[in-house]
């Protein structure tokens, strides 16, 4: 079974850090496949210029990163991704039995929904289980929560 995973990286590394640690990407990407065997892992990520080394370090780990340009607006750089994960997850379609989104964010809905209805989801990766969005509550059944999972993929 092929396992392809869609990381919506701007939510999971925020809603990590909300809960005062940081994710360690590498260690991320071997539970992914430990845990999951994710074949492919697609990482979202608002491209700036200057993190060329963080995105080299990235790919080395095993991701597919996608890039989604980035603006500054009223001094806050901005890069949402969503429009990307839910157009590269169509595009993959063919390729993947099973999905996993990694995001709590309720703009995925309509994608999760149809991955269930087609029998394609495998997992909804919830990075804090104390913060997502109530829109995906129905999919409940497919959440794991990333919360305690610091000693296994945080960094030291």
């Amino acid at each position: 079974m092929k396992i392809y995973a869609f990381i919506d990286s701007q939510n999971l590394n925020l809603a990590i850090r909300d809960q005062g640690w940081e994710l360690d990407f590498k260690k991320f990407r071997i539970y992914l496949n430990d845990k999951y065997k994710v074949q492919c892992a697609f990482l979202f990520v608002g491209y700036l210029p200057g993190n060329e080394a963080l995105y080299t370090t990235l790919q080395k780990a095993g991701y597919i990163v996608v890039f989604k340009p980035t603006l500054e607006i009223k001094g806050k750089i901005k890069g949402n991704v969503d429009a990307e994960l839910v157009l590269h997850s169509m595009i993959e379609y063919k390729n993947y039995d099973k999905a996993i989104i990694v995001s709590s964010d309720g703009d995925f809905h309509c994608l999760i929904e149809y991955l269930t209805e087609q029998n394609k989801l495998e997992k909804v990766l919830i990075p804090n289980r104390h913060k997502f969005s109530s829109l995906l509550n129905k999919f409940a059944p497919y959440f794991h929560y990333l919360n305690y999972l610091e000693k296994k993929v945080g960094k030291k």
